[in-house]
């Protein structure tokens, strides 16, 4: 299960995951930035804000997920992973050979700095 929050006028979606990932949530996120991304042709940014990666309910949702990322990983500018998990300190380097957006790793104290940095130079 994600939970997730899009901060329109500064084109950041959070989501923060809570659950293991079901196909019904990468539904959800299109349904909500989709439309968003129509209208403005990005987002700035996303920042996953998660204590730990809590994994897909079942193979069908490990689908909808790299189908969700091949789908909109090119509109979207930056992505923060906030996390003190060391699993997820690793995620930027791999996703780096996936996805076109600048991917950078903070600790759960650094937030509001994560936040910051995604909401750099949108103009």
């Amino acid at each position: 299960m994600i939970n997730h929050t899009l901060l329109q006028a500064e084109g950041i979606l959070i989501i923060t995951p809570e659950a293991p990932l079901e196909t019904t949530d990468f539904e959800r996120l299109a349904q909500e930035i989709d439309p968003y991304i129509e209208a403005n042709g990005k987002l700035h940014g996303l920042m996953l804000d998660a204590v730990s990666f809590p994994g897909w309910k079942d193979f069908a949702a490990l689908v909808a997920h790299l189908k969700f990322v091949k789908n909109h990983h090119q509109k979207i500018q930056k992505i923060a992973v906030v996390s003190d998990s060391s699993v997820l300190s690793f995620a930027p380097k791999i996703a780096s050979h996936f996805v076109q957006a600048d991917i950078k790793h903070f600790s759960r104290s650094q937030r509001e700095d994560a936040l910051h940095w995604l909401t750099e130079d949108n103009h």
